[in-house]
């Protein structure tokens, strides 16, 4: 994994998951101890859309590593609004830092970038594409809380422009799990996706209701509608606010089941949930640092020979 790139979680393996996962473990408030080898690393942060964890999630993660960050800033007041593209852009960066995390709202635009440099591009959401570091933070919670195996996990929201259901979806096929998707039949996993998963052998069953599925959850992972990917306003307004989780949603759910939202969320999670056990999406969000920590050292970190 040393000096590569992390564009989507199709690249990686059981054991690239489980390695990254390992070493947060090992970080998970202990990663002052590599600031010597990390203070003179710089790390790039390229955001086109707007982001709050993962980009500070990130800035956190260099700087406990003894690195530190160069932003971009706004896109309005970078040379984008001069009609810079994104090649040229990352080239420029690239003479700056020693690694890219880049956001995007192209899907594929990491991977184009990635082409033009010779450092390590990070994918930090591109379009309704894919949210690999979002995964991998995702499986380190799940792992935590449930395992990764004989695992059923219901993925509910969103699936047609939710990238961090994309991803999830595609690393659970590398475990084994059953999966559970969730939506308003307009907002299904692209059938792509769904071709995808089968070609990989996993186990999956698409629904439009939770109901009949929530007792055999070990986990529930909930999205947002994402309405700025939507072309059509009234479309969003056909399926905005369908379904809401509440306390007493839950009432017939498993006393160990994790409740888990990438955030941010709108109106998908009740308040009331947050002082429920299952809550977990708070501690999934704190769960990005430690691995985006782990992920930077496996990508920067010196060779051992």
């Amino acid at each position: 994994m040393r000096h590569g790139n992390i564009l989507t979680s199709k690249q990686l393996s059981r054991e690239d998951i489980e390695t990254v996962l390992d070493r947060a473990n090992e970080l998970d408030g202990d990663g002052s101890a590599l600031a010597g080898e990390y203070s003179d690393t710089l790390l790039g942060l390229l955001f086109f859309e707007p982001s709050t964890r993962t980009k500070m999630s990130f800035e956190t993660a260099m700087k406990r590593l003894g690195g530190d960050v160069v932003d971009m800033g706004a896109v309005d007041s970078s040379s984008i609004t001069k009609g810079e593209s994104l090649a040229d852009t990352v080239r420029v960066i690239e003479g700056y830092t020693d690694a890219i995390v880049l956001r995007h709202p192209k899907q594929g635009a990491a991977k184009l970038a990635s082409e033009y440099v010779d450092v390590p591009v990070i994918n930090a959401g591109d379009g309704a594409g894919h949210h690999p570091t979002q995964t991998l933070l995702d499986l380190y919670t799940i792992r935590e809380t449930a395992g990764l195996d004989d695992l059923t996990i219901g993925i509910m929201g969103d699936l047609k422009y939710g990238r961090t259901v994309h991803s999830l979806a595609y690393a659970l096929s590398n475990f084994d799990t059953r999966q559970h998707f969730i939506s308003p039949e307009s907002l299904q996993l692209p059938r792509e996706v769904v071709f995808d998963l089968h070609q990989e052998g996993a186990s999956l069953k698409e629904h439009e209701s939770l109901d009949p599925v929530l007792s055999e959850l070990d986990v529930l992972y909930v999205t947002r509608i994402q309405r700025e990917r939507f072309p059509d306003e009234n479309e969003y307004q056909k399926v905005a606010g369908e379904y809401c989780i509440t306390a007493e949603t839950l009432d017939d759910a498993s006393d160990d089941l994790t409740v888990m939202h990438p955030l941010p969320r709108v109106d998908e999670i009740a308040p009331d949930v947050d002082a429920t056990e299952h809550a977990t999406y708070f501690e999934q969000a704190h769960n990005g640092v430690p691995v985006r920590m782990a992920l930077l050292d496996l990508l920067l970190g010196e060779d051992d020979e």
